[in-house]
């Protein structure tokens, strides 16, 4: 074996030595008629704080593992790969709704019996949180939410700046587009959202995709996409709970991010939504929980304990 040869396959057995760690935290359970995979998990006593972490398009709650271990020291931590991502069912329909993806997580949260709990949220995250936030404000949600913090994402559809990829996925053109795309289109529109001096590595490019093609999922691309139609038509309701939330709201954002950057915390800012903390982070992108997991630990910790 060359050594060029011996560095990929070493970098290959590292790769599955990370994401099969990722998948030994969880377990699969039949939701919704779903085979999902799920996480809960905490260390210490029972009666900790609970923390529903949601993650975003095209990723998976692989997303959380660089903040993972400092939140679970003092929380458990529940969490899932949504329908058509990770290591979760990808059915090959056009009809992935963002309220059948909050289906899933009320779905688990009554199933583990969570009376309480905190959420945090990212990207299509974000909007799989608001559905949950205005089903508690019409009093029909499962268990009580204490507490909402979003990270970069598309929380209003007008400032949302979807990246051409992402349009022509929505087009006609989206299965045509998708079949054609591979990792090296991936490489360049994922890192493109990520700030200029925390691109991620080859090693995590490499783990975000194959994850994304666990059970063929990339296949799919263009059918999740269609979320961006749901931000439009459901706004409003959105966007209510928001403003006459009665739990804490926290904004944890990547200012450099070009699509949900510091133009969605000014956007938020104007339209009256509830804030009771802020954390923008300079220099910083799309991912801020990849990109510099260490303030995100930090502020979201700060959020919490305000």
């Amino acid at each position: 074996m060359t050594e060029t040869a011996e560095k990929q396959s070493l970098s290959e057995a590292n790769i599955s030595k990370a994401i099969e760690s990722w998948r030994s935290k969880g377990e699969y359970r039949q939701l919704c008629g779903h085979r999902l995979f799920t996480i809960d998990e905490q260390s210490g006593s029972a009666d900790k704080p609970v923390i529903v972490l949601i993650h975003g398009f095209p990723t998976s709650s692989w997303d959380w593992q660089g903040i993972w271990d400092g939140l679970l020291s003092s929380y458990r931590l529940i969490s899932l790969d949504m329908l058509g991502f990770g290591f979760s069912d990808k059915p090959n329909q056009r009809n992935y709704r963002i309220h059948g993806q909050a289906d899933l997580f009320e779905a688990l949260i009554a199933e583990l019996g969570v009376k309480e709990y905190h959420l945090l949220a990212h990207d299509y995250g974000d909007t799989v949180a608001q559905e949950l936030l205005a089903r508690q404000s019409e009093g029909r949600g499962v268990g009580q939410c204490l507490s909402a913090c979003f990270l970069n994402g598309g929380l209003f559809p007008e400032t949302h700046r979807a990246l051409l990829t992402q349009k022509l996925l929505l087009s006609p053109l989206g299965p045509l587009i998708n079949r054609f795309n591979g990792f090296a289109s991936f490489k360049k529109n994922f890192s493109s959202v990520f700030g200029p001096e925390s691109k991620p590595s080859e090693f995590d490019l490499k783990v975000f995709w194959q994850l994304i093609n666990e059970h063929n999922g990339k296949h799919l691309f263009h059918n999740l996409i269609t979320y961006i139609n749901d931000r439009k038509q459901h706004r409003e309701r959105w966007l209510k709970p928001l403003q006459e939330s009665e739990i804490p709201l926290a904004l944890i954002n990547g200012s450099v991010d070009p699509v949900s950057g510091e133009h969605m915390v000014a956007r938020y800012k104007e339209l009256n939504c509830r804030l009771d903390y802020v954390k923008e982070l300079p220099g910083i992108g799309h991912y801020p929980q990849v990109e510099d997991s260490e303030a995100v630990l930090s502020a979201y910790l700060e959020f919490l304990h305000h």
